[in-house]
């Protein structure tokens, strides 16, 4: 059974030494290498108070939700994260210091931390989640009122890309840092790759979304978002849990999906093929809906960077050729033609045959028994029909591009009802349909 690490608030906070007192407030930045915040913080400072606040909002455990973890995050990121601060609290050892976390709602532990420590300078580093944002909002306004203070998606026994990705997020590795790294390095190649596919290039993109969502109101939303297009998505929550619980009978769409619930990671081009086949490709459902389960699932999930990716592979932002649908089934054999990926993380199909591993309800009755996998039984039919669903999409998808056309944009609920009723809401023809899933 997993079982949540508690820090549980004392009912008085430790007795600080009086002085000029500093206190560093980590939450992403959870490192002592470049880190300005910190720096900051030790400057003129008799002394330096390392915080991490441990937040209800984020590590509370919620029984109600689709996998273990809390209401926000699943628990291979929070997990993550309780290890980046013991490795924090590590390196503080080694500088004479240690972390100290505290549990409770943010703005009120560090209002009473500064009246309690008589902390004349409050660090902390900015962030673009608009949750952090209002907390950093209610902590700047105290403060100031106190007079005081190119890649193989299915690799998976070796990884392809650097997976630095959790340690960028959390701030564990320096952004700054990683980039003096790479420009070091390319110094000794002349040949070396160039952005955007460049490591260089990926780093570029990350605050590309950084400032786009900084720059953006609703950036997280489909309505009141100046840069989304408007779509009709489909609402069908059943589609949604047989994508977000590997069951949708595509073994190349339901592997990922189960290596995202039990790794918390997925390589880049497997969030693009999930992300394509719940939205515009082929289930025709809401990018939010997917940008939801990702928040939760992914341990590197950062609001910024998340909700570009979705606004991009959905078609509703930032790129626009919605006819380029990935397969779920021809580009993972592109890569893995034996299935290997497939085989281990969906374990009922280890004995089909290659042949088959892509597409198994294709497979004669006399090979599914042969493979133990009986199809509708033992692993689910196909919830879809890829080529029929995926030219359904791109119908819709035309739609509703020359309606934001039209509309300049400015396209009201009225109009997308009117929409979905035109093209035909595909949810309701095919739910009486629709077999009911055994949950696998």
């Amino acid at each position: 059974m997993q079982t949540f690490t508690r820090f549980s608030p004392p009912s008085s906070y430790p007795n600080m030494t009086p002085g000029s007192n500093s206190l560093i407030w980590f939450r992403k930045g959870l490192r002592i290498h470049d880190n300005p915040a910190l720096e900051y913080a030790a400057k003129t400072s008799t002394h330096v108070y390392p915080l991490f606040v441990i937040d209800p909002h984020y590590m509370k455990p919620d029984p109600t939700a689709f996998s273990p973890g809390s209401k926000l995050a699943g628990l291979n990121r929070i997990r993550f994260l309780l290890e980046s601060l013991l490795d924090l609290d590590s390196n503080l050892k080694k500088l004479g210091s240690r972390l100290l976390v505290l549990h409770g709602e943010p703005g009120e532990v560090l209002i009473r931390c500064l009246k309690e420590w008589d902390i004349k300078r409050l660090c902390f580093e900015y962030d673009t989640d608009p949750y952090y944002q209002s907390l950093d909002a209610k902590v700047k306004e105290w403060v100031a009122k106190f007079e005081k203070p190119n890649t193989d998606p299915s690799a998976f026994l070796k990884p392809a890309t650097t997976m630095l990705s959790p340690y960028l997020k959390f701030g564990c590795l320096s952004s700054r840092y990683f980039y003096q790294c790479i420009k070091e390095i390319e110094k000794e190649f002349k040949n070396h790759t160039s952005p955007p596919v460049s490591l260089l290039g990926q780093l570029y993109w990350r605050d590309f979304f950084y400032t786009v969502g900084f720059g953006t109101p609703n950036f997280d939303c489909m309505r009141g978002n100046k840069i989304c297009r408007q779509i009709p998505w489909n609402n069908d929550d059943e589609l949604l849990a047989a994508w977000r619980d590997a069951r949708t009978g595509f073994p190349w769409i339901d592997a990922i999906m189960v290596q995202l619930r039990k790794w918390g990671w997925i390589h880049h081009l497997a969030r693009h093929s999930v992300a394509c086949f719940l939205t515009r490709g082929d289930l025709f459902i809401h990018w939010e809906k997917g940008r939801d389960v990702f928040e939760r699932l992914l341990v590197d999930s950062d609001w910024a960077i998340n909700n570009g990716n979705w606004l991009w592979l959905s078609c509703s932002s930032f790129f626009y050729q919605y006819h380029r649908i990935y397969s779920p089934i021809s580009f993972g054999k592109k890569y893995d033609p034996s299935g290997a990926y497939i085989r281990h993380f969906l374990p009922v199909l280890k004995d089909m045959p290659k042949e088959y591993i892509y597409e198994p309800w294709t497979a004669p009755l006399s090979i599914q028994k042969k493979a133990n996998c009986i199809i509708g039984k033992d692993y689910p039919k196909p919830v879809i029909s890829h080529e029929t669903a995926s030219k359904e999409c791109k119908g819709k998808m035309a739609a509703a591009y020359e309606l934001n056309k039209k509309q300049n944009g400015k396209v009201s609920d009225e109009d997308l009802q009117n929409l979905r009723t035109q093209v035909g809401d595909r949810s309701q023809v095919t739910s009486s349909r629709r077999l009911k899933q055994k949950l696998i």
